[in-house]
Protein backbone atom coordinates (compact mmCIF):
# COMPACT_ATOMS: atom_id res chain seq x y z
CA UNK A 1 0.00 0.00 0.00
CA UNK A 2 1.25 3.52 -0.82
CA UNK A 3 2.40 5.85 1.94
CA UNK A 4 -0.37 8.39 1.31
CA UNK A 5 -3.06 5.69 1.40
CA UNK A 6 -1.93 4.40 4.79
CA UNK A 7 -1.77 7.80 6.40
CA UNK A 8 -4.97 9.01 4.74
CA UNK A 9 -6.72 6.02 6.27
CA UNK A 10 -5.37 6.83 9.74
CA UNK A 11 -6.21 10.52 9.45
CA UNK A 12 -9.74 9.73 8.26
CA UNK A 13 -10.20 7.38 11.19
CA UNK A 14 -8.93 10.03 13.61
CA UNK A 15 -11.22 12.66 12.06
CA UNK A 16 -14.19 10.32 12.41
CA UNK A 17 -13.34 9.85 16.07
CA UNK A 18 -13.15 13.61 16.60
CA UNK A 19 -16.46 14.08 14.79
CA UNK A 20 -18.16 11.49 16.99
CA UNK A 21 -16.82 13.32 20.04
CA UNK A 22 -17.97 16.68 18.62
CA UNK A 23 -14.37 17.91 18.74
CA UNK A 24 -13.80 18.95 15.13
CA UNK A 25 -12.85 22.64 14.86
CA UNK A 26 -13.97 24.95 12.06
CA UNK A 27 -12.37 28.02 10.46
CA UNK A 28 -14.84 30.65 9.20
CA UNK A 29 -13.28 33.72 7.55
CA UNK A 30 -14.77 37.02 8.71
CA UNK A 31 -15.11 40.21 6.67
CA UNK A 32 -14.05 43.20 8.74
CA UNK A 33 -15.74 46.59 8.67
CA UNK A 34 -13.76 49.32 6.94
CA UNK A 35 -12.87 51.87 9.62
CA UNK A 36 -12.53 54.68 7.11
CA UNK A 37 -15.71 54.05 5.18
CA UNK A 38 -17.64 52.26 7.96
CA UNK A 39 -18.99 49.76 5.46
CA UNK A 40 -18.85 46.01 5.34
CA UNK A 41 -17.78 45.72 1.72
CA UNK A 42 -14.21 44.51 1.73
CA UNK A 43 -12.04 44.74 -1.36
CA UNK A 44 -8.93 42.57 -1.49
CA UNK A 45 -6.19 43.44 -3.96
CA UNK A 46 -5.36 41.08 -6.79
CA UNK A 47 -2.07 40.56 -8.60
CA UNK A 48 -2.63 43.45 -11.00
CA UNK A 49 -2.91 45.97 -8.17
CA UNK A 50 0.74 45.63 -7.16
CA UNK A 51 3.58 47.56 -8.77
CA UNK A 52 6.59 45.36 -9.40
CA UNK A 53 10.10 46.13 -10.64
CA UNK A 54 12.71 44.48 -12.86
CA UNK A 55 15.80 45.33 -10.81
CA UNK A 56 16.99 46.52 -7.41
CA UNK A 57 15.60 49.85 -6.23
CA UNK A 58 17.04 52.29 -3.64
CA UNK A 59 14.63 51.14 -0.91
CA UNK A 60 15.90 47.56 -1.16
CA UNK A 61 19.10 48.60 0.59
CA UNK A 62 17.23 49.33 3.81
CA UNK A 63 16.82 45.58 4.28
CA UNK A 64 20.60 45.12 4.58
CA UNK A 65 21.65 48.43 6.15
CA UNK A 66 21.14 49.18 9.85
CA UNK A 67 22.32 51.82 12.32
CA UNK A 68 23.16 51.52 16.00
CA UNK A 69 23.84 54.30 18.49
CA UNK A 70 27.45 54.98 19.33
CA UNK A 71 26.84 53.92 22.94
CA UNK A 72 25.37 50.60 21.80
CA UNK A 73 28.26 50.16 19.37
CA UNK A 74 30.84 50.76 22.12
CA UNK A 75 29.19 48.28 24.50
CA UNK A 76 28.96 45.74 21.69
CA UNK A 77 32.69 46.00 21.02
CA UNK A 78 33.35 45.30 24.69
CA UNK A 79 30.81 42.45 24.73
CA UNK A 80 28.93 44.08 27.60
CA UNK A 81 25.54 42.39 28.15
CA UNK A 82 22.62 44.62 27.25
CA UNK A 83 18.88 44.78 27.85
CA UNK A 84 18.36 47.16 24.94
CA UNK A 85 18.08 50.31 27.02
CA UNK A 86 21.10 52.22 25.70
CA UNK A 87 18.95 54.80 23.85
CA UNK A 88 17.07 57.16 26.14
CA UNK A 89 13.44 57.49 24.95
CA UNK A 90 13.02 60.55 22.72
CA UNK A 91 16.76 61.03 22.31
CA UNK A 92 18.94 60.54 19.26
CA UNK A 93 16.27 59.70 16.72
CA UNK A 94 15.37 63.23 15.54
CA UNK A 95 17.41 66.24 14.47
CA UNK A 96 17.32 69.35 16.65
CA UNK A 97 16.44 72.86 15.42
CA UNK A 98 20.00 73.37 14.18
CA UNK A 99 19.77 70.28 11.97
CA UNK A 100 22.33 68.27 13.93
CA UNK A 101 21.69 64.82 15.35
CA UNK A 102 21.56 64.65 19.13
CA UNK A 103 23.33 61.28 19.19
CA UNK A 104 25.97 59.72 16.95
CA UNK A 105 25.11 56.59 15.01
CA UNK A 106 27.17 53.88 13.37
CA UNK A 107 25.95 52.46 10.07
CA UNK A 108 26.50 48.73 9.53
CA UNK A 109 26.05 46.41 6.56
CA UNK A 110 23.80 43.55 7.65
CA UNK A 111 25.02 40.03 6.82
CA UNK A 112 23.15 38.22 9.58
CA UNK A 113 19.47 38.56 8.68
CA UNK A 114 17.08 36.13 7.00
CA UNK A 115 15.37 38.59 4.63
CA UNK A 116 16.79 36.66 1.68
CA UNK A 117 14.89 38.54 -1.05
CA UNK A 118 14.89 41.96 0.61
CA UNK A 119 11.09 42.07 0.52
CA UNK A 120 10.60 43.55 4.00
CA UNK A 121 11.32 47.01 2.59
CA UNK A 122 9.37 46.69 -0.66
CA UNK A 123 6.94 49.62 -1.08
CA UNK A 124 4.03 47.34 -2.02
CA UNK A 125 4.54 45.24 1.11
CA UNK A 126 4.69 48.35 3.30
CA UNK A 127 1.71 49.85 1.52
CA UNK A 128 -0.38 46.69 2.01
CA UNK A 129 0.34 46.68 5.75
CA UNK A 130 -0.41 50.40 6.14
CA UNK A 131 -3.59 50.22 4.08
CA UNK A 132 -4.93 47.25 6.07
CA UNK A 133 -4.10 48.95 9.38
CA UNK A 134 -5.83 52.16 8.30
CA UNK A 135 -8.93 50.40 7.01
CA UNK A 136 -9.37 47.54 9.50
CA UNK A 137 -7.22 48.33 12.53
CA UNK A 138 -4.56 45.98 13.87
CA UNK A 139 -6.70 43.03 14.85
CA UNK A 140 -7.32 40.19 15.11
CA UNK A 141 -9.67 40.04 18.04
CA UNK A 142 -8.95 36.48 19.10
CA UNK A 143 -7.65 33.09 18.02
CA UNK A 144 -8.29 31.86 14.50
CA UNK A 145 -10.97 29.42 15.70
CA UNK A 146 -12.87 32.12 17.60
CA UNK A 147 -12.90 35.39 15.66
CA UNK A 148 -9.34 36.04 14.44
CA UNK A 149 -9.63 34.38 11.03
CA UNK A 150 -10.48 36.78 8.20
CA UNK A 151 -10.67 36.78 4.44
CA UNK A 152 -7.14 38.23 4.41
CA UNK A 153 -5.89 35.14 6.24
CA UNK A 154 -7.74 32.86 3.84
CA UNK A 155 -6.34 34.66 0.81
CA UNK A 156 -2.80 34.24 2.14
CA UNK A 157 -3.39 30.55 2.89
CA UNK A 158 -4.61 29.96 -0.65
CA UNK A 159 -1.58 31.67 -2.20
CA UNK A 160 0.81 29.62 -0.04
CA UNK A 161 -1.02 26.36 -0.82
CA UNK A 162 -0.64 27.16 -4.52
CA UNK A 163 3.06 27.94 -4.05
CA UNK A 164 3.65 24.62 -2.30
CA UNK A 165 1.34 22.69 -4.66
CA UNK A 166 -0.76 21.42 -1.77
CA UNK A 167 -4.53 21.22 -1.36
CA UNK A 168 -4.64 23.69 1.50
CA UNK A 169 -2.67 25.62 4.08
CA UNK A 170 -3.03 26.64 7.73
CA UNK A 171 -1.58 29.91 9.05
CA UNK A 172 0.09 30.01 12.46
CA UNK A 173 1.39 32.97 14.51
CA UNK A 174 5.05 31.99 13.99
CA UNK A 175 7.14 29.34 12.30
CA UNK A 176 8.03 28.01 15.75
CA UNK A 177 4.36 27.52 16.62
CA UNK A 178 3.71 25.89 13.22
CA UNK A 179 6.32 23.21 13.93
CA UNK A 180 5.05 22.69 17.46
CA UNK A 181 1.48 22.43 16.15
CA UNK A 182 2.29 19.67 13.67
CA UNK A 183 4.36 17.56 16.06
CA UNK A 184 1.76 17.67 18.84
CA UNK A 185 -1.08 16.97 16.40
CA UNK A 186 0.76 13.91 15.10
CA UNK A 187 0.94 12.53 18.62
CA UNK A 188 -2.82 12.99 18.98
CA UNK A 189 -3.48 10.54 16.14
CA UNK A 190 -2.03 7.76 18.27
CA UNK A 191 -4.16 8.75 21.27
CA UNK A 192 -7.37 8.88 19.23
CA UNK A 193 -6.82 5.52 17.53
CA UNK A 194 -5.73 3.64 20.66
CA UNK A 195 -7.93 0.70 21.64
CA UNK A 196 -7.74 1.48 25.35
CA UNK A 197 -6.82 4.30 27.69
CA UNK A 198 -3.18 3.25 27.83
CA UNK A 199 -1.29 3.26 24.53
CA UNK A 200 0.52 0.07 23.62
CA UNK A 201 3.91 0.52 21.98
CA UNK A 202 2.57 -0.64 18.61
CA UNK A 203 -0.13 2.03 18.78
CA UNK A 204 2.32 4.89 19.25
CA UNK A 205 3.85 6.92 16.45
CA UNK A 206 7.57 6.62 15.75
CA UNK A 207 9.09 10.00 14.86
CA UNK A 208 12.54 10.05 13.31
CA UNK A 209 14.30 13.42 13.50
CA UNK A 210 17.58 14.71 12.10
CA UNK A 211 19.93 15.58 14.96
CA UNK A 212 20.31 19.18 13.68
CA UNK A 213 16.61 19.93 13.26
CA UNK A 214 15.30 23.27 14.48
CA UNK A 215 14.56 23.67 18.19
CA UNK A 216 10.83 24.10 17.51
CA UNK A 217 10.62 20.64 15.93
CA UNK A 218 12.55 19.10 18.80
CA UNK A 219 10.42 20.83 21.43
CA UNK A 220 7.22 19.76 19.65
CA UNK A 221 8.36 16.13 19.54
CA UNK A 222 9.38 16.24 23.20
CA UNK A 223 5.97 17.59 24.15
CA UNK A 224 4.26 14.79 22.23
CA UNK A 225 6.65 12.33 23.87
CA UNK A 226 5.67 13.64 27.32
CA UNK A 227 2.08 12.83 26.42
CA UNK A 228 3.27 9.24 25.88
CA UNK A 229 1.93 9.13 22.33
CA UNK A 230 5.18 8.98 20.36
CA UNK A 231 8.55 7.24 20.38
CA UNK A 232 11.40 9.60 19.46
CA UNK A 233 14.40 8.49 17.35
CA UNK A 234 17.29 10.79 16.37
CA UNK A 235 19.39 9.98 13.32
CA UNK A 236 22.82 11.39 12.53
CA UNK A 237 22.80 14.55 10.48
CA UNK A 238 21.74 13.77 6.90
CA UNK A 239 22.95 10.18 7.39
CA UNK A 240 20.55 8.08 5.33
CA UNK A 241 22.31 4.82 6.24
CA UNK A 242 21.68 5.49 9.92
CA UNK A 243 18.07 6.50 9.25
CA UNK A 244 17.50 3.39 7.15
CA UNK A 245 18.86 1.18 9.91
CA UNK A 246 16.60 2.83 12.50
CA UNK A 247 13.56 2.46 10.25
CA UNK A 248 14.33 -1.18 9.52
CA UNK A 249 14.67 -2.06 13.20
CA UNK A 250 11.47 -0.24 14.19
CA UNK A 251 8.41 -2.51 14.26
CA UNK A 252 5.89 0.28 14.80
CA UNK A 253 3.46 0.79 11.90
CA UNK A 254 3.00 4.56 12.05
CA UNK A 255 6.32 6.16 11.15
CA UNK A 256 7.13 9.84 10.56
CA UNK A 257 10.40 11.34 9.34
CA UNK A 258 10.84 15.05 9.96
CA UNK A 259 13.72 17.21 8.77
CA UNK A 260 14.74 20.74 8.03
CA UNK A 261 14.98 21.11 4.26
CA UNK A 262 17.76 23.73 4.39
CA UNK A 263 19.55 23.74 7.73
CA UNK A 264 19.66 27.18 9.29
CA UNK A 265 23.02 26.97 11.05
CA UNK A 266 25.02 24.93 8.53
CA UNK A 267 23.52 25.96 5.21
CA UNK A 268 23.35 22.42 3.83
CA UNK A 269 20.37 20.66 2.28
CA UNK A 270 18.56 17.56 3.48
CA UNK A 271 19.17 14.63 1.09
CA UNK A 272 15.67 14.88 -0.42
CA UNK A 273 16.13 12.30 -3.18
CA UNK A 274 17.37 9.67 -0.73
CA UNK A 275 14.57 10.51 1.71
CA UNK A 276 12.00 9.94 -1.01
CA UNK A 277 13.51 6.54 -1.81
CA UNK A 278 13.38 5.56 1.86
CA UNK A 279 9.79 6.79 2.06
CA UNK A 280 8.80 4.40 -0.73
CA UNK A 281 10.45 1.52 1.08
CA UNK A 282 9.34 2.20 4.67
CA UNK A 283 6.01 3.99 4.08
CA UNK A 284 6.63 6.84 6.49
CA UNK A 285 5.01 10.26 6.52
CA UNK A 286 7.53 12.84 5.29
CA UNK A 287 7.40 16.24 7.01
CA UNK A 288 9.81 19.05 6.13
CA UNK A 289 10.47 22.43 7.68
CA UNK A 290 11.08 24.61 4.62
CA UNK A 291 11.64 27.84 6.55
CA UNK A 292 14.86 28.76 4.75
CA UNK A 293 13.94 27.21 1.40
CA UNK A 294 10.64 28.95 0.65
CA UNK A 295 11.10 31.50 -2.17
CA UNK A 296 14.85 30.79 -2.04
CA UNK A 297 14.86 27.48 -3.90
CA UNK A 298 12.92 26.00 -6.79
CA UNK A 299 12.08 27.44 -10.19
CA UNK A 300 8.95 29.19 -8.93
CA UNK A 301 10.25 29.70 -5.38
CA UNK A 302 8.30 26.69 -4.13
CA UNK A 303 11.20 25.61 -1.93
CA UNK A 304 13.64 22.76 -1.52
CA UNK A 305 11.14 20.04 -2.53
CA UNK A 306 10.55 21.85 -5.82
CA UNK A 307 14.30 22.26 -6.28
CA UNK A 308 14.76 18.48 -6.02
CA UNK A 309 11.59 17.60 -7.93
CA UNK A 310 9.84 15.81 -5.08
CA UNK A 311 6.95 18.06 -4.05
CA UNK A 312 4.43 15.22 -4.39
CA UNK A 313 6.47 13.06 -2.02
CA UNK A 314 6.39 15.60 0.83
CA UNK A 315 3.25 15.03 2.87
CA UNK A 316 3.39 18.11 5.08
CA UNK A 317 5.46 21.21 4.35
CA UNK A 318 5.95 23.70 7.18
CA UNK A 319 7.24 27.20 6.54
CA UNK A 320 7.62 30.69 7.88
CA UNK A 321 6.74 34.18 6.69
CA UNK A 322 9.66 35.73 8.56
CA UNK A 323 12.48 34.72 6.20
CA UNK A 324 12.27 35.31 2.43
CA UNK A 325 8.69 36.61 2.70
CA UNK A 326 10.01 39.42 4.91
CA UNK A 327 7.04 39.51 7.31
CA UNK A 328 5.99 37.38 10.29
CA UNK A 329 4.05 34.18 10.86
CA UNK A 330 4.16 30.50 10.01
CA UNK A 331 2.21 28.11 7.82
CA UNK A 332 1.50 24.43 7.29
CA UNK A 333 0.87 23.33 3.68
CA UNK A 334 -0.88 19.97 3.46
CA UNK A 335 -4.03 18.16 2.33
CA UNK A 336 -7.49 19.29 3.43
CA UNK A 337 -7.73 16.21 5.67
CA UNK A 338 -4.53 17.09 7.45
CA UNK A 339 -5.51 20.73 7.79
CA UNK A 340 -8.81 19.83 9.44
CA UNK A 341 -7.07 17.46 11.82
CA UNK A 342 -4.21 19.83 12.70
CA UNK A 343 -6.52 22.78 13.32
CA UNK A 344 -8.55 20.54 15.64
CA UNK A 345 -5.65 19.08 17.66
CA UNK A 346 -2.66 21.41 17.29
CA UNK A 347 -2.53 23.21 20.63
CA UNK A 348 -0.04 25.90 19.56
CA UNK A 349 -2.50 26.90 16.84
CA UNK A 350 -5.71 26.52 18.82
CA UNK A 351 -4.58 28.56 21.82
CA UNK A 352 -2.73 31.38 20.00
CA UNK A 353 -4.05 34.68 18.72
CA UNK A 354 -4.09 34.79 14.92
CA UNK A 355 -1.58 37.00 13.11
CA UNK A 356 -2.73 40.63 12.73
CA UNK A 357 -4.64 41.54 9.57
CA UNK A 358 -1.97 44.05 8.40
CA UNK A 359 0.66 41.30 8.65
CA UNK A 360 -1.51 38.91 6.62
CA UNK A 361 -2.08 41.61 4.00
CA UNK A 362 1.63 42.45 3.84
CA UNK A 363 2.61 38.77 3.55
CA UNK A 364 0.12 38.25 0.72
CA UNK A 365 1.58 41.27 -1.10
CA UNK A 366 5.06 39.83 -0.53
CA UNK A 367 4.06 36.47 -2.04
CA UNK A 368 2.76 38.24 -5.15
CA UNK A 369 5.84 40.46 -5.46
CA UNK A 370 8.19 37.48 -5.04
CA UNK A 371 6.29 35.59 -7.71
CA UNK A 372 6.59 38.48 -10.18
CA UNK A 373 10.01 39.96 -9.39
CA UNK A 374 11.98 36.89 -10.44
CA UNK A 375 15.22 38.89 -10.53
CA UNK A 376 15.36 38.75 -6.73
CA UNK A 377 15.99 35.01 -6.53
CA UNK A 378 18.52 35.26 -9.37
CA UNK A 379 20.32 38.08 -7.56
CA UNK A 380 20.44 36.04 -4.35
CA UNK A 381 22.05 33.07 -6.05
CA UNK A 382 24.43 35.39 -7.92
CA UNK A 383 25.68 36.55 -4.52
CA UNK A 384 26.18 32.90 -3.54
CA UNK A 385 28.31 32.48 -6.68
CA UNK A 386 30.20 35.71 -5.87
CA UNK A 387 31.14 34.35 -2.43
CA UNK A 388 32.24 31.05 -3.96
CA UNK A 389 34.37 32.80 -6.59
CA UNK A 390 35.99 35.19 -4.12
CA UNK A 391 36.81 32.64 -1.41
CA UNK A 392 36.96 29.27 -3.11
CA UNK A 393 34.67 27.90 -0.41
CA UNK A 394 32.12 25.54 -2.02
CA UNK A 395 29.00 26.91 -0.33
CA UNK A 396 25.68 25.56 -1.62
CA UNK A 397 23.20 28.07 -0.22
CA UNK A 398 22.88 31.69 0.98
CA UNK A 399 23.67 30.48 4.52
CA UNK A 400 27.41 30.40 5.18
CA UNK A 401 28.62 28.80 8.38
CA UNK A 402 32.18 29.65 9.38
CA UNK A 403 33.09 27.60 12.44
CA UNK A 404 35.88 29.80 13.72
CA UNK A 405 36.89 28.16 16.96
CA UNK A 406 36.00 25.93 19.84
CA UNK A 407 35.76 28.71 22.42
CA UNK A 408 34.30 32.19 22.53
CA UNK A 409 37.74 33.75 22.94
CA UNK A 410 38.22 33.06 19.22
CA UNK A 411 34.81 33.82 17.74
CA UNK A 412 34.00 36.98 19.71
CA UNK A 413 37.24 38.85 18.88
CA UNK A 414 36.67 38.09 15.19
CA UNK A 415 33.09 39.25 15.57
CA UNK A 416 34.36 42.53 17.04
CA UNK A 417 36.88 43.03 14.25
CA UNK A 418 34.13 42.65 11.66
CA UNK A 419 32.01 45.10 13.63
CA UNK A 420 34.83 47.65 13.46
CA UNK A 421 34.97 47.04 9.70
CA UNK A 422 31.28 47.99 9.44
CA UNK A 423 29.65 44.55 9.24
CA UNK A 424 26.80 43.26 11.41
CA UNK A 425 27.57 39.53 11.74
CA UNK A 426 26.70 37.87 15.01
CA UNK A 427 28.80 35.18 16.65
CA UNK A 428 26.56 32.14 17.15
CA UNK A 429 27.26 30.26 20.35
CA UNK A 430 25.73 27.40 22.39
CA UNK A 431 22.95 26.51 22.99
CA UNK A 432 21.99 27.71 19.48
CA UNK A 433 24.75 25.47 18.13
CA UNK A 434 26.39 22.41 19.75
CA UNK A 435 29.26 22.94 22.21
CA UNK A 436 32.67 23.57 20.64
CA UNK A 437 31.16 24.80 17.37
CA UNK A 438 30.91 28.59 17.81
CA UNK A 439 30.64 30.19 14.42
CA UNK A 440 29.99 33.21 12.30
CA UNK A 441 26.73 32.74 10.43
CA UNK A 442 26.68 34.82 7.26
CA UNK A 443 23.41 35.20 5.37
CA UNK A 444 23.31 36.62 1.85
CA UNK A 445 20.45 38.66 0.40
CA UNK A 446 19.22 39.77 -3.00
CA UNK A 447 19.67 43.31 -1.68
CA UNK A 448 23.43 42.79 -1.35
CA UNK A 449 25.63 43.74 -4.26
CA UNK A 450 28.76 42.12 -5.64
CA UNK A 451 30.70 45.02 -4.14
CA UNK A 452 29.21 44.26 -0.70
CA UNK A 453 30.41 40.67 -0.92
CA UNK A 454 33.86 41.80 -2.09
CA UNK A 455 34.18 44.10 0.93
CA UNK A 456 33.04 41.34 3.28
CA UNK A 457 35.41 38.71 1.92
CA UNK A 458 38.27 41.23 1.98
CA UNK A 459 37.58 41.86 5.68
CA UNK A 460 37.31 38.14 6.40
CA UNK A 461 40.55 37.41 4.56
CA UNK A 462 42.45 39.38 7.21
CA UNK A 463 41.56 36.70 9.75
CA UNK A 464 40.70 33.57 7.76
CA UNK A 465 42.80 31.61 5.28
CA UNK A 466 40.17 30.64 2.73
CA UNK A 467 42.49 28.18 0.99
CA UNK A 468 42.73 26.16 4.22
CA UNK A 469 39.02 25.83 4.85
CA UNK A 470 37.63 22.33 4.68
CA UNK A 471 35.72 21.56 1.48
CA UNK A 472 34.65 18.05 2.38
CA UNK A 473 32.73 18.97 5.50
CA UNK A 474 29.24 20.27 6.07
CA UNK A 475 30.74 22.82 8.45
CA UNK A 476 33.48 25.07 7.14
CA UNK A 477 36.24 25.03 9.71
CA UNK A 478 38.27 28.19 9.23
CA UNK A 479 41.97 28.35 9.90
CA UNK A 480 42.73 31.56 11.76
Amino acid sequence: MEVSSLWNEWVEEALSKLESLKLLRALRPLYLSNLQQQVGNERVSNDGDYEVFDEMQPWDRSSVEVSVSQSTYNQWLLDIPSTGDEIVPGEGLADDKFGTCQQQFKRLLLFSGNDYLGLSSHPEVRKAAAKAAQEYGMGPRGSALICGYTYHHRLLESSLASLKKKEDCLLCPTGFSANMTVMVALGNIASLLAAGNMLLKDEKIAIFSDELNHASLIDGIRLAERQKSVEFFVYKHCDMSHLSALLSSCKMKKKVVVTDSLFSMDGDFAPMVELVELRKKHHFLLVIDDAHGTFVCGRSGGGVAEEFGCERDVDICIGTLSKAVGCQGGFIACSKRWKQFIQSRGRSFIFSTAIPVPIAAAAHASVIVARNEKWRKRALWNRVQDFRDLTGIPITSPIISLVVGKILTVSLPLNRQLLRSGFHITAIRPPTVPPNSCRLRIALSAAHTTDDVKKLTAALSNYIKFQDTGSDSVNIYSKL
